[in-house]
């Protein structure tokens, strides 16, 4: 097939960007299937996309744009009639059999804080504190300007505490 990246480079991304990437598509749909189709989704638009990247972080802020995009598009869907992050998905994840997202458990609460948030500002506030993007990063990646993602930041900071006081 012409225009699809080799196999190798693929795999390269995969082992070095994967867990990023499918850390954004479990921010919108937890782990559903969803989130499979959307990390499968973003991998198969890196196959076929032809372009050049400057380097490994510039391929990492694409993958990222790129699976939020794909995320967002996924809830616009027609045949979406509710959010997938209402209150009873959040908590049949809580009582899966993972004891990291187990209520009770620290990063359980903390991943249920995250999903109670909306989007934004969800989105900015996982790259700034878990990926450690700079609001300008942020803001090129997800094409808004920079004082709107340090409030997104500012606000979901402030719930996320609010959340787990």
């Amino acid at each position: 097939m012409d225009g699809m990246r080799n196999r190798s480079d693929i795999e390269q991304v995969i082992d070095e960007h994967g867990n990023t990437v499918w850390r954004v598509c479990v921010l919108y749909f937890h782990q559903s299937p969803d989130a499979q189709d959307a990390f499968q989704e973003t991998m198969l638009k890196y196959a076929l996309h032809g372009g050049d990247f400057a380097d490994a972080e510039h391929r990492k802020a694409w993958l990222i744009r790129v699976a939020t995009n794909v995320c967002k598009d996924m809830l616009k869907a027609s045949h979406r009639t509710r959010s997938v992050l209402d209150d009873g998905t959040i908590a049949s994840s809580s009582a899966s059999s993972d004891t990291h997202s187990q209520p009770g458990c620290a990063e359980g609460e903390v991943l249920d804080a995250m999903l109670g948030l909306t989007d934004p500002p969800r989105t900015p506030v996982y790259l700034a504190l878990y990926e450690g993007y700079t609001a300008p990063e942020i803001a090129e990646m997800l094409e808004a300007p920079v004082n709107t993602v340090y409030s997104w930041i500012a606000r979901g900071r402030k719930l996320l505490k609010e959340a787990l006081a």
